[in-house]
């Protein structure tokens, strides 16, 4: 049975008219229950919250018409810029993207920074509706002495340096190190972690035609997989290709049983060529009896976590890891307490780890400190312990502590006719297919209150307004099609090095490409 927030209302069974009764006015509800206007929705950010939005309320309203107003040059957010390179499966969701922006009812609006060149009350005024949907673009700071130190990043800015996001292209991470530790247990630590260890020859090696891999070993199979090219950006491979690291420990405040990395992401770190795992059997003492009781995917994930602890390879994968020349380890029950710096005080020598025990049980266990500490040598600590939205204009509510916009299923509080989705409504949690849910939702919700006439009536301007507000404030936006001039380009510049693209990094030379 499909969910029940699928169940959208059924737009193209309404009657195209329904004349009022004899004698009455013409209410809003009947205005727009009659679909004789054209309602003008705007969606701030071009991420999967946003794209997901803008579909629903076109497929779900024949008549609608949705402006997406993104802040960089480029749309395609997190999918262009968070996904891992290695995981282009993950970004064939561009294609059903590109097709709800090549609507004749949706317009892509980029270089338009929301709260700065345009406001959300002006925005307000231009539209029916307004969906905030701008995701979580800053990361959780660790708080702690020393988290200022050079070879100190978020893992948020690493994401976002090597898949070529133009505020992250100068990150510059000093990889001459032989150890790097991450902070937190979650699918972007992993992702980290794989893109460090990983060769670079095998990030940027020729891809195979499918048609040749029939008949392949699984084994070959996945090698091919992770061998073929990636959109990772030249940059970004430079540094990768001179990088000394050699061991990464991902480290966790909890245990086994509340790490926040799926199964997936666990089985490509385990098969990974050239390295072999570090885990200790201690951790995971009495989780046998436990698993019982697991709801199905945690039981399976604890499983080869526990295989993976105790029990000894053999055969040809004892062989793989007996010479793989890199490593990388799950550290449990500790939490960061202070980055040590180096003796000249000018880099990161390592971090000091209050090693923790659990109160309560299950998923829902927090760890508190047991007096006990350890230093743990690095060179490079990367935290990736969450991401958070920001606040985006002084009138939209904030929950600084939450990072969301409060908000009643989609509906922001005490804000008629403004509503968010995805992450900045829920917070940084889920895949890519939860968004999708959660944006359907959304926008299910709010084309509930335009059949109960509970948005603005009369005709809005729409983007007109704005483009000329923008204009008088020297704003040039960037159309799809000024993107697709773009992703051209970097098509082009890709196919001369054998990958996908190479991505362009920087804005001015963007828009110099444009003509602007």
């Amino acid at each position: 049975m499909a969910p029940r927030c699928w169940r959208w209302w059924p737009w193209s069974a309404w009657p195209r008219t329904r004349p009022p009764p004899a004698g009455s006015t013409p209410s809003s509800r009947q205005q727009f229950s009659t679909q004789e206007q054209t309602p003008q929705i705007c969606v701030v950010g071009s991420g999967p919250a946003g794209f997901y939005t803008a579909q629903h309320l076109l497929k779900h309203h024949a008549q609608a018409h949705v402006d997406i107003y993104e802040k960089q040059l480029v749309p395609f957010g997190l999918v262009r810029f968070g996904v891992a390179p290695d995981h282009p499966e993950v970004k064939n969701v561009i294609h059903t993207f590109t097709q709800t922006a090549l609507s004749e009812r949706c317009a892509f609006h980029g270089n338009v920074v929301v709260g700065r060149d345009v406001t959300v009350p002006e925005l307000r005024e231009a539209y029916h509706a307004v969906v905030l949907s701008y995701g979580a673009e800053d990361h959780r700071a660790l708080e702690i002495p020393g988290e200022e130190l050079p070879g100190v990043f978020s893992a948020r800015a690493f994401v976002g340096w090597y898949n070529g996001l133009p505020e992250n292209r100068e990150l510059a991470p000093d990889l001459s190190c032989d150890t790097a530790v991450i902070l937190g247990q979650g699918n972007v630590a992993l992702d980290v972690a794989r893109i460090l260890l990983t060769p670079p020859e095998q990030l940027e090696a020729l891809g195979r035609d499918m048609t040749k891999w029939r008949g392949l070993v699984l084994d070959d199979f996945k090698v091919l997989l992770l061998c073929q090219k990636t959109d990772i950006t030249e940059a970004s491979l430079g540094t990768l290709r001179q990088s000394r690291v050699k061991t990464v420990w991902i480290v966790g405040r909890r245990g086994p049983l509340q790490v926040a990395f799926t199964i997936k992401e666990l089985r490509e770190m385990i098969q990974l060529p050239g390295t072999r795992p570090i885990l200790d059997p201690a951790d995971f003492l009495g989780l046998q009896d436990r698993m019982k009781e697991m709801p199905r995917p945690r039981k399976r994930l604890t499983e080869l976590l526990l295989r993976t602890a105790t029990e000894k390879p053999d055969g040809e994968e004892a062989a793989r890891r007996a010479v793989a020349a890199r490593a990388w380890g799950l550290r449990f029950f500790r939490s960061p307490q202070q980055v040590l710096p180096s003796p000249d005080r000018q880099r990161v020598a390592g971090i000091r780890l209050a090693v923790t025990r659990l109160e309560g049980v299950g998923e829902t266990a927090w760890a508190v400190p047991t007096g006990d500490t350890e230093d743990l040598p690095c060179g490079l600590v990367l935290s990736s312990v969450g991401y958070k939205s920001r606040p985006i204009d002084p009138s939209v509510p904030f929950d600084p502590k939450l990072g969301v916009i409060p908000n009643t299923e989609g509906r922001v509080v005490d804000v008629p006719g403004l509503y968010c989705s995805g992450w900045v409504k829920r917070g940084p949690t889920g895949v890519i297919a939860t968004t999708m849910t959660d944006s359907f939702f959304t926008s299910q919700t709010l084309l509930q209150d335009l059949k109960a006439g509970l948005l603005p009536s009369g005709p809005r301007p729409g983007s007109a307004a704005i483009k000329a507000l923008l204009s008088s404030r020297g704003v040039q936006p960037i159309s799809f099609s000024d993107w697709e001039k773009l992703d051209a380009k970097e098509v082009s510049r890709g196919q001369s090095a054998g990958k996908p693209r190479e991505k362009l990094l920087d804005p001015q030379e963007m828009l110099r490409l444009l003509g602007r």
